[in-house]
This record gives structure tokens, C-alpha cells and sequence, in this order.
């Protein structure tokens, strides 16, 4: 009998869960909630449309307005952001998915007019990112935020607690805390963006405190084995960098063992850019320090992803830009299907079109 040629599409246990198969659909902002925040009924069918990923992580999602930072992004904090995202939940619940709600705090990438009252974006330090920030009057320059006080890490920190328990209440299967890609908890790891001389500045160990604290919050309100976490050691994304990120993410991620979260999300390389970057080091190093499942992404195909699990080098692979075009993207790769392309100028915003119209398979053949 010839011997199988990988296990990516084989079910596989995590946490309470046993996934129909080792591929995640990564989380992907599309812009296309309200200005409110509230998710639509198009939202239900695009996450539905895609419900054969062994796992959904969904887009970013703010745990306030203050973690907002490009408009139309959704929230989970209001009852009714609750009540829409819980379509979503039942629509990928009735195709036998499982979905994680992204937990979002965008710190400093972010500008007044998507703030409460026009307020200044909050970071750990006052140090204004390069680049622009998407707002509903379109791209602004962003500004120096302000630094956050001690006093207000506590209220920070349970709102990420009331973010769980709304998408606990929404239907979803677990969450996702996001200290990845140059956003709030990121930029409290990093020395580039952080230069407290508080607990949670300086050393290594203070500069890590903000994100564990967060994460014990979170498995307080919700189990371990439902809580996610994604990290981007080496990703400049948002003006972000760290003189010596092998210390840092290798120190962060022996701690966060402590906590027998459900897996750890690592973006290998620049998010949505290249694998190898300058500085860089072999992430793989995590991948040992992790007791736990280990979720990779960035760039990865067919070939990529079956060769790492044949190197036993990731447990879980996230896929995202082939989702957005590909809704039964698991179909494809099973069978060697040509995958469609997708179309840059629908990433964000805007209506049904590049959203919940891609073709599947059976469709492409019924035409």
C-alpha cells in the first residue's frame, strides 16, 4: 500500500475540539462591519462559505472603540455587536465549523476620528508610528498617541476580560488574543515602541507583564483550552522592531506555558511579506519552547504546509489571502485544484463583491 502523503487533512485534537483538519483559516480584516462595529448577514455567509477550515480565527476584532483602529473593522463589547456576530456563530456551527473571536487592541495605529470623542490613540509610550491609518474619511497621516497611565492598565485589562465574555456569549468555540503585527500588546513586548520606566517598561520581563496579565484575565473568564494567542517575533509590521527579539518572544513564550493555552499563532517572517527577514531568527527555537499546539502562517501553499508537517515543524497551518478568494480553499488543496485569484481591490470595504462571490468548485462546474 503506497504510504499517505500527509496528514494536513486529517482531523486532529485541540483542546475539547477534534478538528476536521490541521488548515486555519487565518484572521483577515475585510472592513466591512458598521461604523457601529455591528457584523452583517453577509458576514454569517462569508464565515459559513468557509466553514470546511479545520479551524476559523476571525478578522480582528476591537475589545472597545479606544482598540479601534481602521473603520468598518467589527467589535465585540456592545450587546448588539454580540447579537450579530452570534448569526455568524450559528451559520458556521451549522456547517460543523469551529470559530475563535480575534481579540483586537490596536494601541497607537489607530487616530482621533475613530476614537471616543476624538481622543488620542493610547500606546505604551508616546512615539508616533510612521504610515496612515484607514478612517472613514479615508487614509490620515497617524498621530503620537499618548501614553497610557499605570492606573489605567487594570481597566485595559478587564476589558479584554469583557471582550471574552461577550464572545462567549456570541457563540463562539474560543478565543484569540492578538499580540502580534505592531498593535497594543506588540508594542508593549517591543523596545522600539516601548520606553517606560514603569513595571511594565525596561526589562525584558516588565515589557512581557502587560500581555500575561492580559492573558490570565482571558483564561479566568474562559478555559485555557479555549484561548489562543498570536505572536509576530519578527515582523516589522506597523513600525515595529526589538534589538533582540530572540530574548524577548523566547522568555514570552516560556512563561505563556504556564497558562496550557490552546495554541500558539506565530506569523513566520514579515506579516503578508517576506519569510526571511533581516535580524531575524529560526523560529523554530518557539516552536520547541511551546508546550503546546503550534499554529504557523505566512505565505504558505500546498507544498510549504505539507512540508512542514512532514518536518513535524508546525501542528496547525494558517492560511489567509487564498481564503478570501477560495471559500472551499481545504477542497482545493485536497484535490489539486487550481485555486482562484484574488482581487486586492476588494480586500477592504465595500459590499457582497470580492467578499461572498468567489467561486467554488461545484459552482465553477455547474457553469
Amino acid at each position: 500500500m503506497a504510504e499517505k502523503k500527509t496528514d494536513l487533512f486529517d482531523p486532529v485534537k485541540l483542546g475539547p475540539f477534534t478538528l476536521r483538519n490541521r488548515i486555519a483559516m487565518a484572521p483577515l480584516t475585510r472592513s466591512r462591519a458598521g461604523s457601529d462595529g455591528v457584523v452583517t448577514a453577509m458576514t454569517a455567509e462569508y464565515y459559513a462559505q468557509r466553514a470546511s477550515a479545520g479551524l476559523i480565527i476571525s478578522e480582528a476584532t476591537n475589545i472597545t472603540q479606544q482598540g479601534r483602529g481602521y473603520a468598518y473593522t467589527p467589535g465585540i463589547y456592545s450587546e448588539e455587536q454580540v447579537a450579530a456576530w452570534r448569526q455568524v456563530t450559528d451559520a458556521v456551527h451549522a456547517k460543523g465549523g469551529l470559530i475563535f473571536c480575534q481579540l483586537w487592541h490596536v494601541g497607537r495605529i489607530s487616530h482621533p476620528s475613530l476614537q471616543p470623542d476624538g481622543a488620542l490613540p493610547v500606546a505604551p509610550s508616546a512615539i508616533k508610528p510612521e504610515g496612515q491609518a484607514f478612517t472613514e474619511q479615508g487614509f490620515q497621516p497617524h498621530v503620537t498617541p499618548r501614553a497610557l497611565e499605570l492606573d489605567e492598565i487594570p481597566g485595559l485589562i478587564q476589558d479584554y476580560r469583557h471582550a471574552t465574555e461577550c464572545a462567549k456569549r456570541a457563540g463562539f468555540d474560543g478565543v484569540e488574543i492578538h499580540a502580534a503585527n505592531g498593535y497594543l500588546l506588540d508594542q508593549f513586548l517591543r523596545d522600539k515602541t516601548n520606553k517606560r520606566t514603569d513595571r511594565y517598561g525596561g526589562s525584558i520581563e516588565n515589557r512581557v507583564r502587560l500581555m500575561l496579565e492580559v492573558t490570565e484575565a482571558v483564561i479566568a473568564t474562559w478555559s485555557a483550552d479555549r484561548v489562543g494567542i498570536r505572536l509576530s517575533p519578527i515582523s516589522p509590521a506597523n513600525d515595529i522592531a526589538d534589538s533582540n527579539p530572540e530574548a524577548v518572544f523566547s522568555y514570552a513564550v516560556e512563561q505563556l506555558n504556564r497558562f496550557g493555552l490552546s495554541y500558539l499563532h506565530v506569523v513566520e517572517g514579515a506579516t503578508g511579506g517576506p519569510r526571511e527577514v533581516e535580524n531575524g531568527f529560526d523560529l523554530q527555537k518557539l516552536r520547541k519552547i511551546f508546550k503546546g499546539p503550534y499554529m504557523a502562517n505566512n505565505g504558505y501553499d500546498l507544498t510549504l504546509a505539507e512540508k512542514a508537517r512532514a518536518a513535524n515543524e508546525a501542528d496547525l497551518i494558517a492560511f489567509g489571502r487564498p481564503f478570501i478568494a477560495n471559500p472551499d480553499l481545504v477542497e482545493r488543496l485536497q484535490s489539486g485544484a487550481p485555486l482562484n485569484e484574488p482581487d486586492p481591490k476588494t480586500f477592504y470595504g465595500g459590499g457582497a463583491e470580492g467578499y461572498i462571490d468567489y467561486p467554488t468548485l461545484d459552482r465553477q462546474v455547474a457553469e
